[in-house]
């Protein structure tokens, strides 16, 4: 049995990764967050030491160090801007390191935490749960044995409605989130980068508060990508079905089926690390580039090849603050 702590106990994410560390057989031991909504421990981990001033919580887990009781793993659930720094955190306190994506907003983040790693001696890990779903890791299979000179026509499209609250909060300022590409999109270009080769170049049409949308020229696709968090990109029958997410991946027009098995990817990542894998941090680079490059791209526009979604009529958010 691991001793587990939490950063970020009262995010969305944060109760997958309760749910992670128990059912893996682990404990944990204390949890942090300045917002105290966290009833939700109740249901995995009620006896957790909880903590809404970081400082109170750092001395308590220097406390647990010296009373022999030390952290073996700390679990990042922040805000995307804060995850550097609290990887920081528990390596400084000797503890390995499970961290949500996007793992770092800037791609040089990942170098200086590698430093630290070395000086450690011990390790950052990230939650890339895509690269462990079955109907992902089956086309990763597929495209390895087809022929190396074989490229792929891929359309990637990603709608997951988000209401007001989403521009008042950290993930609606891209200097605290990195924007849609980053916030909900990461994990899919490194889906794809992972299983088609690394960036060669890429274009940028579209990149607003409520949408973004470009192509990426892999080593063995083109993938011509849109992502958004406005109800008014779904389909008709989604919104007539009362849902308000829609993903969809388009290999050769044919769909890639991958709406289910997500349930337990994180408690699978947990596993995975435990067991002497998981992803490490360099293996994030290439999707952190990609994310990074798009929030500083030239914005191109509607001009050549583009996602059919982008054509979509653009909207001002009464909201927006930084658009």
């Amino acid at each position: 049995m691991k001793n587990f702590a939490l950063i970020g106990a009262a995010g969305y994410i944060a109760p997958r990764h309760m749910k992670a560390i128990k059912d893996t057989g682990n404990i944990l031991v204390a949890a942090f967050d300045p917002y105290d909504g966290v009833g939700i421990m109740d249901t995995y981990f009620p006896n957790t030491s909880y903590f809404v001033e970081f400082e109170r919580y750092d001395r308590h887990i220097e406390k647990l160090k010296r009373e022999q009781k030390k952290i073996d793993y700390v679990s990042v659930c922040s805000p995307n801007y804060l995850h550097d720094s609290h990887i920081r955190f528990g390596l400084r306190h000797d503890a390995e390191v499970i961290c949500e994506k996007p793992i770092v907003l800037n791609p040089w983040n990942i170098d200086a935490l590698q430093e630290i790693e070395k000086e450690t001696g011990r390790n950052i890990y990230s939650i890339l749960q895509l690269r462990l779903h079955d109907a992902i890791i089956a086309l990763w299979k597929k495209v390895i044995k087809s022929p190396a000179e074989k490229t792929y026509d891929i359309d990637l499209t990603y709608l997951t409605s988000r209401g007001n609250w989403y521009y008042t909060s950290w993930k609606g300022q891209i200097e605290k989130s990195g924007g849609i590409a980053t916030n909900i999109g990461v994990h899919f270009f490194d889906m794809l980068t992972w299983i088609f080769g690394g960036l060669k170049s890429q274009v940028v049409h579209i990149n607003t508060h409520d949408r973004a949308s470009g192509i990426l020229e892999l080593e063995r696709a083109t993938v011509r990508w849109f992502l958004s968090i406005n109800e008014e990109c779904l389909p008709r029958e989604v919104l007539a079905a009362g849902k308000r997410t829609y993903r969809s991946i388009q290999i050769e027009g044919e769909e890639l089926e991958f709406s289910e098995g997500f349930t337990d990817l994180h408690t699978l990542s947990y596993q995975d690390v435990l067991d002497g894998g998981g992803f490490r941090i360099g293996e994030t680079r290439e999707a952190i580039q990609i994310v990074h490059d798009i929030r500083h791209a030239e914005i191109k526009g509607l001009h050549g090849d583009y996602h059919p979604l982008a054509r979509l009529p653009l909207s001002k958010h009464p909201f927006v603050r930084n658009n």
